[in-house]
């Protein structure tokens, strides 16, 4: 009985390194299609703003939860909105940028001290936590390495964008062109195999 119980934790190991890896790979697939298609994955996100948007307002009419979560929610979304306008560039002193963080934080204590005193099914609380609360943070994340040109590169002398941007803050420093996509590459190949074709 002790040997499976040991297994059971060598088995939760290996499931947890392929969930990582599937989650990196995700990850990768979805940060190359952000860098090539930027216009697009701005109208995603837009549509996911005002579909959470629409969610809340549904949450606010059928359901119990606390008016206070919804109407936080809908402030997210319009902050949301505010952060698109200058898409990809994100401005970490930006008043809305800010302001999105804090709300964040408050909406997920408010919905974990919520969910902790009422019985939802587990489903409902994940349903409630992606679609209300990680879609469009998770969007505007990926979407941080979008615009190339706002990186600094070897050959800008001056960021595009100023002192205030949070990649031009961290990136001023370094030689190279950094992105999550240049990131997850270089894990790629640094990582994982390589198979060489054989030449006839």
């Amino acid at each position: 009985m002790l040997f499976l119980y040991l297994l059971s934790y060598l088995s939760l190991f290996i499931q947890g390194v392929f969930i990582t890896l599937a989650v990196a790979a995700g990850l990768y697939y979805l940060a190359e299609i952000v860098e090539d298609n930027t216009v697009f994955a701005k109208q995603v996100i837009t549509y996911a703003v005002f579909t959470t948007a629409v969610i809340h307002l549904c949450l606010m009419i059928f359901e119990e939860i606390p008016l206070q979560m919804n109407i936080l929610g809908l402030i997210q979304q319009l902050l949301h909105l505010l952060l698109l306008r200058d898409f990809p560039a994100v401005r970490v002193t930006s008043f809305s940028f800010l302001t999105a963080l804090m709300t964040l934080a408050v909406h997920h204590y408010l919905a974990f001290k919520y969910f902790g005193a009422v019985y939802y099914a587990f489903s409902e609380v994940l349903a409630y936590f992606t679609l209300c609360l990680w879609v469009v943070p998770f969007g505007l994340f990926v979407s941080l390495s979008a615009n190339d040109y706002v990186l600094p590169t070897t050959e800008e002398k001056h960021p595009l964008l100023g002192d205030s941007n949070v990649l031009t803050d961290y990136l001023s420093r370094k030689s190279k062109k950094y992105s999550l996509l240049s990131f997850f590459s270089y894990a790629k190949e640094s990582i994982l195999p390589h198979r060489n074709k054989k030449a006839f």
